[in-house]
Parts: C-alpha cells; structure tokens; sequence
C-alpha cells in the first residue's frame, strides 16, 4: 500500500490498486469518533452515449438512467439495505450528479460490517422486469416534484440556456416519457459498463486502521468475479462557444421573480492541477465579487433588490465547465444592469488587490476548515480524483495563487457571448 504524506496538512493518506482495478485510498482519523466511506462510479448523467468495452458501435441509452440505477441499488430480493444499514447504526445514502454516482456511510460503530455492506450491496444488482416498472411511478413522481420547484427550474435554465448539445443541459433524473423507455436490460448494460471495479474509487476515512482496512476490502474483492474490462469510449456531441439562448423564462405560481445568470466555461478540456487552479482562480475571483463582504454584493442588498439567499457556484470538468450566480429579486431587469455594469469594469480594471488578498485567505481558511470534516473530504477528494487532480493540493495552489491569474480568469469567464440569464417569473394575471 502507497503512502502519500502532505506534510503541511499533517495527514497520510494510504492508497492502492487492488488486481480487479478498483482504486482505494484510506485516509486513518483515530481521532474521530465517525466513520464515512463513499463508493463512487465514474458514471453520470452525461453518460448517455458510449461504446461498451470490446465493441464497436455507439449505444445511446436513455435520459435518466444512471439516477434510475442508483435507485435500483438499494432494492436486494430480500429486501432494503437501509435496514442492513440500521441494523448497524450506520446512516446511508446516494446521490447522481452530472460525472459520478457515489454511495456512502457514516457511523460511529460497526465499521467494519458497515463497510462490507456498502460494498456488497454496490456490487449485488437486482434488477427485475417488476421492481424496474414499479420504480418508473417513484421516479416519476419525484420529476414532477422538481418541474414545480423555482430553484431547480431556474438552475437548468441556465444549463439549457448556456449548452445547445451538450448533455448537461439534461435533467439528471429524466423525463416521464425518457424514463419509460428503461428496461432491466438497459439498466443492466449501464451497470456491466460502469459498475466495474476499475471504473470505480473507494474512499474510506475516519477512525479506521490502514492495514486491517485493506485486507477486508481485498478479501471481500477476491471473493467476487470480474472479468477484465478495457477503456469506455464517452462520445460527446461538438458545443458551440457561444451561450445558446440569452434568455429563458419560466413561468410558476411564485411570488417574487427568481433570477440566476451564469457563463458558459467557453475553454473546458482541462484535467488534473490545471483544473484546480483554474477551479480555485474562478472561486477567489466569485468571492471577491459575489459574497457578503463584497461591494457588489453589499449594493444589490442595501438597495433591497436580492436578499441573503443570493449565491453562485463555478464547476468545470474535461467535457463542460459553467457558472450560476443569483437569487430571487422583485427587479431583475436591475439587477442584470448593475451586474452587467460591474462585470464590465472587472473585464476592464480587474478585482482590488485588496479585495483578492482578503478572498484568498477565506478560501484557504474555509478549506482548513472543511477538512476536518469527513464528509466534506470523501466527496471533494473524490470528485476530483476523477478529474485526475489532487483535493490535498488546494492549499498549496491557494496559496500561489497571483492578483493577475485572477484578473485574468475572470476576464476569460466573463465573455457576454458566452452569458445566459434564467427567470422563474410569477404566473401571468387572469383578467
């Protein structure tokens, strides 16, 4: 097993490929009392295009289907892993996202049994022509939750605006019609591609011991069969530069206008430290920008046009990257102008100095104190993994970071025609 030191973290981090491919890291906290393990495929919902290792020709499965399989999961013929969870005190959980399906723990207790569970449970598929045609009507439903919420419309308002072709501009759950077309084989072909171990990252930290960890996770390994599995082809169709819609208009039964504008990363294709950089240079420029000390910020708020729910959040991948900033505000109009305005002068003049040093050092603080979290170190260390960069290299990329890279990144990100703007507007008045 590798050990990988970060010295100025004080932190050892323990790593290993097991022979079926699967990627270990253990991150030993005897300190804690918790536990939390994620087990994490490179599978999302941009995955609807691909060539199974060892053939030849595309297959497009439809919109929905890796949140759909990481419902599917939790269902074994002898009921719920929940209850294997409880049984051991453990809390557990999945998510989908746009790149990954992750499934987890935390628990205080039993980490071990837990640990078993969560990765036999991951590696144990269900799948009946019943089970798969009962879960269309939950899924369904939970579509329709989120078609009625402002803030979820108003998020992938922004991505349909932002991308013409590209995937991300899909709901990650689908649609009532995309889901009906799933069938046990379709979810079965998605989970033989996916699912394999050398597609797959597991990250376990807390009060765990490194060398009892590894010998459990590769006996349990060595007692499953997994054939070797070559490269899967992601095809990915080709994204203009340009935003593809200025403006897209919601309308629900709301009772103020919500607004969230964003910036399509018009340059994505960047992996490993380069990415975090590029990651960490946008973030300190937002801050400096758009957080509640800033000028910005502080005048949007006086002149009571946002309230404290404003927020923004940047994301870039090899195959996308993008922006999404606002909030609800009672003028829109307003504040697209003022922020157009100011995003204008930053284009021009750049951020303070000042204000960058100040943004810069929150940052590194916010990431003190973050990794003291379990939770928050699973899931960004492996995010990023899968990006191919380093989660622990934030603070030294932080603490290079320059006043001009800064400048520069934002003058990059803020190109007008790369900019959408999203509105849930209140329901038109009968008269």
């Amino acid at each position: 097993m590798r050990e990988i030191r970060y010295e100025q973290l004080q932190e050892t981090l323990y790593q290993e490929q097991l022979n079926n491919g699967l990627q270990v890291y253990i991150l030993p906290k005897p300190e804690y009392n918790q536990a939390y393990a994620t087990f994490t495929t490179k599978y999302g919902s941009i995955d609807r295009q691909f060539i199974i290792p060892d053939q030849t020709e595309a297959v497009t499965v439809p919109d929905g289907i890796a949140h759909f399989l990481e419902h599917k999961m939790f269902e074994e013929e002898e009921g719920d892993v929940f209850n294997d969870f409880a049984k051991f005190g453990a809390s557990a959980n999945a998510f989908t996202s746009f790149d990954i399906t992750t499934y987890l723990f935390s628990a205080t207790d039993h980490l071990d049994e837990n640990l078993e569970i969560l990765l036999d449970f991951v590696q144990r598929p269900y799948l009946t022509d019943e089970n798969v045609e009962k879960e269309k009507g939950i899924i369904g439903q939970e579509i329709q939750m989120y078609d009625d919420n402002p803030d979820w419309r108003s998020y992938f308002g922004v991505l349909q605006g932002l991308f013409k072709n590209h995937p991300i501009r899909i709901d990650i759950a689908g649609t009532i019609e995309s889901i009906s077309k799933i069938t046990k084989e379709t979810l079965m072909d998605c989970y033989k591609t996916f699912y394999h171990p050398s597609n797959m990252l597991l990250f376990v930290v807390g009060p765990y011991n490194p060398e009892k960890t590894i010998e459990l996770i590769k006996r349990n390994q060595a007692a499953k069969t997994f054939q070797p599995q070559g490269e899967i082809r992601r095809i990915f169709p080709d994204e203009p530069r340009e935003a593809f819609q200025a403006k897209v208009e919601t309308r629900l039964p709301v009772s103020i206008p919500r607004c969230l504008f964003g910036f399509k990363e018009v340059n994505p294709g960047v992996s490993g430290r380069q990415l975090l950089v590029r990651e960490l240079a946008t973030a300190v420029g937002f801050d400096t920008l758009f957080s509640r000390s800033a000028n910005l910020f502080n005048r949007l708020f006086n002149e009571g046009l946002i309230d404290k729910g404003f927020t923004w959040e940047y994301e870039v991948t090899p195959s996308y990257g993008f922006s999404i900033i606002g909030g609800n505000t009672k003028d829109p109009d307003r504040v697209m102008s003022i922020i157009n305005g100011e995003l204008e002068r930053i284009r021009q003049q750049g951020v303070k100095r000042d204000a960058f040093e100040l943004s810069r050092k929150k940052m590194i603080g916010k990431f003190l104190e973050g990794i003291e979290s379990p939770r928050y170190i699973a899931r960004n260390f492996t995010s990023y993994k899968f990006k191919e960069a380093d989660f622990f290299e934030s603070i030294s990329v932080l603490e290079k970071l320059t006043h001009d890279q800064v400048n520069e990144r934002l003058k990059e990100h803020f190109d007008p025609i790369a900019q959408t703007v999203s509105l849930v507007l209140p329901n038109a008045q009968e008269h």
